[in-house]
């Protein structure tokens, strides 16, 4: 019966041991995968309370890091000095102590008021040093109730192997740490020593932008493209880091080599791997010869590689190996292949998320992300949209022999939308508005935003239970504007001639009253905002919702400063 005890004890141990070092190689945040060892170490072994204290800083204090079975305030007042009670002493001699029953031990402390004793029970206190190279990080602490045949060795042992796994995670996590900021800071002195002169302006050929987070784009490219380094192009979808990535490679010395690009999010891992090494002949079904893959190709020339961050675990270390070493084994084969290639990488993923989260390799991140480069989206350098029209007009000009012109209103339309899509979308809705137009100016009436039949505008507005559709109007409100003037003005008034709204007493339409939610807010700003976000920000649907004319509305807008967005 005892070896039978004995047995079972021993596989629990194996199995928690096996758990908390699973939990910590899954991740580098130390406060969450340090959390659920607890847990684990807790729910097993049958612990109540545990903590693990590290050393704060070079004064030798102590602070719990982590813990579980405690509230807040037993946290914050968890603060021992090196050698103050058994959690000091054990810091500062680096040998485990345990304590059978604390009300019979004189040097137990309770900092945290969570380990004292409790009426009817025997509560010992085990403590264990977290040690990694002969110096001692801070300590593993838990209580156990002393009961029955409880063995404190046993627990003493378990939490020794623990604590070993967790010293090596902080470690491990200092040290990448450590290299993260001596990379950024590395990173930052290299962009201030090439900084150019605030007069200085930049150009590309292939890409349109004069506005100024643009200007900070071009200058990065020029100083990044002449070297080898990696370059990682951030932004939204749609903001042009292809172009971009063409643009690096045209400026640099491998301006006559290949440029070659893969789309990474398109292709399996099998296929990924085929399509980036190669394969040999027979080295799986349908490969009837030898095939370069884009490496090879890429040769002494550029290898752009889009949706750098949605590519497999496992695909991450193979890739990790090529920009490491510069070679690489075909699919099939056994020789390794060398390639001198300057590798530009993109995404749309927030790459640090992912590694905190365990889904991107820490070390992959660190080799892609040696220059980086983010895209501004198209809203937030408007001054942009212009000279985009202008070249996308012009072009499909040539293309279909027209002689399309944009009109004032119609930039005007364009100008204010919000632009989720960014640039790829206003090439698209540009492309569409002049293919569907008759005559040879594209007006704002032209575009389909103008009668709710904007895609992007459905997209975003189709899970909104108050957007206004084509066929149904909402009931309208009785508002009382300030007369309009007899003859038009083409400029804005000043502030005390803008129309004032007033939002009467409500009107039902038929026998459908309205809902007391749609009740109009009080002031006039959020009144307007109100309206244009029941109307889908249709300026003409919200001056009927208003009853103001769309030239009051306009006004109102300006006056308040609200944004239209226009999808």
């Amino acid at each position: 019966m005892i070896r039978a005890s004995q047995q079972e004890r021993s596989h629990v141990e194996l199995i928690t041991v096996y758990e908390i070092c699973r939990i910590l190689s899954a991740s580098l945040d130390l406060q969450r995968s340090f959390r659920e060892a607890l847990n684990v170490l807790s729910a097993h072994i049958g612990l109540p309370r545990a903590m693990i204290v590290l050393a704060d800083g070079d004064d030798e204090q102590l602070r719990i890091h982590s813990a579980v079975g405690m509230n807040r305030e037993q946290l914050q007042r968890g603060v021992w000095q090196s050698g103050d009670g058994v959690v000091g002493r054990v810091y500062q001699s680096g040998l485990p102590a345990t304590v059978p029953d604390v009300t019979q031990s004189a040097e137990f402390t309770d900092r945290t008021g969570a380990f004292s004793a409790q009426a009817g029970r025997m509560m010992a206190f085990i403590v264990v040093p977290l040690k990694a190279e002969h110096h001692v990080l801070g300590v593993l602490a838990a209580q156990r109730s002393v009961e029955g045949n409880a063995r404190l060795s046993d627990d003493q042992r378990v939490m020794t192997m623990a604590a070993t796994l967790m010293a090596q995670t902080v470690v491990l996590s200092r040290a990448v740490t450590e290299e993260h900021q001596r990379l950024q800071l590395q990173a930052t002195r290299l962009q201030k020593a090439l900084a150019p002169e605030p007069s200085g302006r930049y150009s590309l050929d292939n890409v349109v932008g004069s506005s100024r987070p643009m200007q900070q784009v071009f200058s990065e490219v020029h100083r990044a493209a002449p070297s080898r380094a990696t370059v990682l192009l951030r932004g939204e979808s749609g903001t042009g880091k292809e172009a971009i990535a063409r643009a690096i490679h045209h400026l640099s010395p491998r301006k006559d080599a290949p440029f070659i690009k893969v789309n990474c999010a398109a292709l399996t891992e099998s296929l990924l791997e085929s399509e980036l090494f190669g394969h040999e002949r027979g080295a799986f079904t349908g490969a009837a010869g030898d095939r370069k893959g884009r490496f090879e190709q890429a040769h002494t020339g550029t290898l752009f590689l889009d949706e750098v961050g949605d590519i497999s675990p496992s695909f991450q270390a193979k890739l990790l190996r090529v920009l490491q070493e510069r070679e690489f084994e075909r699919v099939g084969g056994n020789r390794s292949i060398k390639v001198d290639v300057r590798l530009i990488c993109a995404t749309n993923r927030d790459l640090e998320k992912m590694v905190k989260r365990g889904e991107y390799r820490a070390d992959l991140y660190y080799r892609i992300n040696v220059v980086s480069i983010t895209l501004p989206p198209l809203r937030e350098r408007r001054e942009d949209i212009p000279p985009l029209v202008a070249h996308f007009v012009d072009r499909f000009n040539k293309e279909n022999r027209r002689r399309l012109k944009v009109s004032p209103d119609a930039m005007e339309v364009l100008t204010h939308c919000y632009w989720p899509g960014n640039v790829r979308e206003l090439e698209n809705c540009i492309e569409r508005t002049a293919t569907m137009v008759q005559g040879d100016v594209i007006r704002g009436i032209s575009f389909p935003c103008r009668h709710n039949r904007c895609l992007t505008q459905t997209l975003h507005h189709l899970d909104k239970e108050d957007a206004v559709s084509p066929i149904r109007m909402p009931t309208p409100l009785h508002v009382s504007p300030r007369p309009a003037p007899a003859e038009p003005r083409d400029t804005v008034p000043d502030d005390s001639a803008h129309e004032v709204l007033r939002i009467g007493p409500t009107e039902h339409i038929g026998s459908a009253p309205r809902p007391p939610s749609d009740d109009p807010p009080d002031s006039e700003r959020e009144r307007l905002i109100w309206a244009m976000e029941r109307c889908a920000w249709v300026q003409a649907k919200a001056a009927r919702l208003l009853r103001v004319t769309p030239r009051q509305l306009g006004y109102a807008l300006r006056k308040h400063n609200i944004e239209v967005h226009k999808f």
